[in-house]
């Protein structure tokens, strides 16, 4: 019997974590179900590593943009740059950007212009707008809101851990949520109960490996086939079957990142 297929909408695969096994760690995901990753680029001078492991690894998409916690450190993106690496075919969103004020507030007005250049980036190529935010709710609310007004985008809020309000408006705006091992904590009801309260059909689920693995790997590296660990609680969470809540997030995934289609062999 054929495990339920799920994604890791968010994962970093070209982190040191992974280098010296990769496609072990890859295949692992695929035994446990995990059948597409999308691996993030942090910083865009690591574009082409993050790239080259996309296109050697068909159930590998790619993402792209300027992490906040770096946006002081690295040249400021453009939009044109951003929509030009759209253009590949298994890129499949624009991120992750966002505000970190909990290690990075020094640099929160680069970190606020970073943010507006991949809305723009967002807006003018319908892909997806990857969100991290830490500590910095007001500002990351306002911005989002701001520009949504001037033209929708699509997005979601990766490794949501914010405030109910802030959930809340991100569904005004359309926008999705994703649950990352931090939702399979035992202290972490409260979040949980956040989730509960959004429409099932913007949940999405992650590892943001190598972090934050879920039990029982909590502590240990995260990896891609930990999903299946966040998933299985996150199932509970809904009071729903591991196969209902695997093929609902499937078809979120599918409606919010409409380009990561795999080829027809792999499904």
């Amino acid at each position: 019997m054929s495990l339920p297929r799920i994604t890791d909408s968010h994962c970093h695969l070209d982190f040191p974590d992974f280098a010296d096994e990769l496609p072990e760690v890859i295949k692992r995901a695929t035994e446990a179900g995990v059948h597409r990753m999308v691996s993030i680029c942090t910083r865009l001078r690591q574009v082409d590593q993050v790239k080259a492991i996309a296109e050697a690894h068909a159930p590998v998409f790619w993402a792209a943009g300027t992490h906040p916690m770096s946006a002081a450190e690295e040249p400021l993106a453009t939009v044109d740059e951003l929509i030009a690496l759209s253009e590949h075919p298994k890129f499949v969103g624009i991120g992750e950007t966002g505000l970190d004020y909990h290690y990075t507030a020094e640099s929160a007005e680069v970190q606020k212009q970073s943010l507006r250049i991949h809305i723009a980036a967002a807006r003018e190529t319908q892909l997806p707008l990857i969100i991290h935010a830490r500590d910095a709710d007001e500002d990351a609310m306002q911005i989002l809101g701001e520009e949504y007004r001037k033209g929708a985008y699509p997005c979601v809020l990766h490794c949501f851990t914010a405030s109910k309000e802030f959930a809340m408006a991100a569904m005004d705006w359309g926008f999705y949520i994703s649950m990352s091992g931090i939702t399979a904590f035992p202290r972490s009801e409260d979040l949980r109960e956040i989730f509960r309260a959004v429409p099932r059909d913007r949940v999405l689920v992650e590892t943001d490996s190598p972090y934050l693995a879920p039990p029982p790997y909590r502590g240990k590296r995260n990896e891609p086939a930990y999903t299946a660990n966040t998933a299985q609680r996150a199932a509970e969470t809904f009071g729903m079957e591991y196969a209902e809540f695997a093929t609902l997030t499937e078809a979120n995934f599918e409606r919010l990142f409409s380009k990561a289609k795999l080829p027809e062999s792999a499904l």
